[in-house]
């Protein structure tokens, strides 16, 4: 019998956000009994948001971890062991079933979701059952459009299951259209329905999903979906689950356009204050960052900034486990390599100990310098390891590296105490250790202990995307003037400059360059080809791998393979996409 192990777990654990095998969870709770009050309803839909964690516990294998690595802004990084990683970044593979864990995440919270959507009908204050109902409208759509756009079709199960039989049946794939029309209708109404209290005062408070952040979700899956597939307009679903609508330009400038006048989101007055390295432990000692510290203006930190629509929470030291992604597992792996000397940290303070994915390609480090010279983001978002004193590479055999890193999603240390003229003595692994963040102090691990927030949406965005849809340069500028820049006139070159600048390293370059057209995509990947890169500490460039970056992109679009595992457990009704094959195989580095 074929079943899908995933969504029947997913479907009798659906009230629990905390171990995903909890015996009182679906021996107690049923849609008989369940939800009651409406901190059942809340707990409900928590689960569903806890899904997202589930699949940071393994982000090497997720879409965020993927669209870093196979845009053209970062090379893969890792030890020589981490074949996965460059293969990833050249479209290539190690293991056709890489992805399962992410899959089954993001089915597990598909399938939360449907049962909350379900249920949610006995919560009785309309004003509360309308922010959860479009929450969880929200994180549905989000799951598809990873899903879509890391395997283009996929199955899209839209309700619970009404049968035994139903369950056991592995559903087949949807088309693209289908499953982009889904989403659709699910952030059309998510945005209608959901109150519209400005970003600070929201009924659910912290880290939720809001009016404002479907209203910036539906605008980027409009932008992807009309690039990508060339259309001028993206298909919407009723309710029945028929195709008989449309999304219109229109319609995503006015939804952004209340986003942009009425959520109450701005941007914060200086770009460095996004990013956690600019925290009041760290700063008082990174001179980049002096001017921020002494005139007190530090990290706009979690949950307290203007600027975010929508993050992933993470937490301080979680534990191993089926809770480990509870931390913020992306700082992990895109910090520095280890290079067995805790001295080298010194040199490159704030910043922190990791697994090295994602060295920074110096091709954008000199179009954004020959560009705008004068741009303040570029050093507030790459490390230029070269100007570091004492710099090691290839620390534990790190590959593909080169000579900057990210700023952005890193972890971020601080000083624990100091000599007696001043300088540092010691470093915690996370400046979150601090008791002046989340910390108490001592419990200080370098895995775990990272706890910033992943941001997905940022209101910079929803001013760029309102720019490119209605052809003006407001939002650019508005966007611009933040960093010191002066006024430019529209135009798509623009546009796509102040994109890669503004959003760098923040996962949305790879869906910019595939919606852009795949020869603009080809163009960015071979500009990698040539860059100087050290593998094993030994200088060399880098070279395109197996088919190159051209044909490997023509045979798969971009997208990544279907898990192997789901693909045999399917017999047959899933069908794994082109590209994919033994001549995809990457052996080792050339």
């Amino acid at each position: 019998m074929k079943k899908i192990l995933f969504l029947v777990i997913a479907a009798l654990l659906f009230s629990s956000c905390d171990a995903f095998l909890d015996t009182e969870s679906y021996t107690k709770k049923n849609t008989g009994n369940y939800p009651k009050t409406e901190d059942d309803a809340i707990q409900m839909v928590t689960g569903v948001y806890a899904t997202l964690n589930q699949a940071m516990a393994n982000c090497g294998n997720t879409y965020l971890f993927a669209a870093q690595l196979l845009s053209d802004d970062m090379f893969s990084g890792g030890g020589e062991n981490d074949k996965d990683w460059t293969s990833l970044e050249h479209l290539m593979y190690v293991n056709l079933d890489r992805f399962q864990t992410f899959w089954k995440a993001r089915y597990a919270g598909i399938s939360r979701a449907n049962m909350a959507i379900a249920n949610l009908d006995k919560v009785e204050d309309e004003k509360l059952h309308n922010q959860l109902m479009g929450e969880t409208l929200f994180l549905r759509a989000l799951f598809y459009f990873e899903l879509v756009q890391l395997f283009g079709d996929v199955p899209l199960i839209t309700q619970v299951p009404q049968s035994v039989t139903e369950v056991s049946e592995y559903p087949p794939q949807a088309t693209q259209e289908e499953i982009f029309a889904f989403i659709a209708a699910d952030l059309k109404k998510a945005a209608d329905i959901m109150p519209s209290d400005t970003w600070n005062a929201t009924i659910s408070g912290e880290g939720h999903a809001t009016r404002w952040s479907a209203q910036a979700l539906l605008a980027r899956v409009f932008l992807f979906y009309t690039g990508f597939y060339n259309k001028a307009e993206m298909p919407m679903m009723d309710e029945e689950f028929n195709i008989v609508g449309s999304v219109t330009k229109q319609d995503v400038i006015v939804a952004l356009e209340d986003c942009i006048n009425n959520s109450g989101h701005d941007l914060v007055n200086d770009y460095r204050r996004l990013w956690p390295y600019s925290n009041s432990v760290s700063a008082k000692d990174y001179d980049y960052v002096a001017d921020l510290a002494a005139s007190g203006q530090y990290w706009v930190k979690d949950g307290t900034s203007p600027e975010t629509l929508f993050a992933i929470k993470c937490s301080h030291l979680a534990s191993w486990g089926t809770n480990i992604g509870y931390a913020n597992q992306y700082c992990l792996f895109f910090g520095i390599r280890n290079p067995g000397d805790d001295n080298q940290y010194f040199n490159v303070f704030p910043f922190g100990q990791g697994w090295g994915a994602g060295p920074v390609n110096p091709q954008l480090w000199e179009e954004w310098k020959a560009q705008e010279p004068s741009d303040a983001r570029r050093r507030a978002s790459v490390l230029a390891a070269d100007d570091r004193d004492g710099y090691i590479y290839g620390a534990d055999a790190l590959m593909e590296e080169s000579s900057f890193w990210s700023k952005k999603i890193i972890a971020t240390r601080a000083a624990k105490d100091y000599n007696a003229d001043g300088s540092i003595k010691n470093l915690y692994n996370v400046f979150t250790t601090s008791t002046d963040y989340y910390g108490d102090g001592e419990s200080d691990d370098f895995q775990l202990g990272n706890s910033t927030d992943v941001i997905l949406i940022r209101f910079a965005d929803v001013l760029l995307m309102h720019s490119e849809l209605t052809e003006t340069a407001t939002g650019i500028n508005r966007v611009r003037a933040r960093a010191g820049l002066q006024e430019v006139g529209y135009s798509l070159e623009a546009l796509q400059s102040e994109r890669r600048f503004e959003l760098a390293f923040e996962g949305l370059r790879w869906g910019d360059i595939r919606r852009w057209g795949d020869d603009y995509a080809i163009s960015a990947l071979e500009s990698q080809l040539g860059q100087t890169i050290w593998n094993r500490g030994v200088k060399t460039l880098m070279n395109d791998q197996g088919a190159g970056y051209a044909a490997r992109y023509r045979d798969t679009r971009g997208f990544m393979p279907i898990p192997s595992s789901e693909v045999d457990l399917s017999d047959g009704v899933l069908k794994q996409n082109p590209g994919w094959g033994v001549d995809a195989l990457f052996v080792s580095w050339n």
